[in-house]
């Protein structure tokens, strides 16, 4: 009896041990496709921030144009 005993806790140990392999692996593998997303993500958002502070570079230049053609336009004006 002592001889299946010992077979049935070595029969759980493989299987616990096995088992908890495979939880390993596929943590390891949901950890890398969160790094993944993740790096993804940032790339996206400094690329974000780049498209941003574009925007922002022109519209300051438009509106440094926009101040320059009304001083001229004012300059212009006939004076009465």
């Amino acid at each position: 009896m002592a001889g299946s005993e010992s077979k049935a806790a070595k029969d759980l140990s493989a299987m616990v041990e096995t088992t908890m392999q495979q939880l390993q692996s596929r943590f390891q593998n949901l950890s890398d496709q969160i790094i993944s997303k993740m790096d993804e993500m940032g790339t996206r958002i400094d690329d974000l921030e780049n498209n941003v502070a574009d925007l922002m570079t022109q519209a300051g230049g438009m509106e440094d144009h926009h101040k320059s053609n009304d001083f001229e336009e004012r300059t212009s004006w006939p004076k009465h």
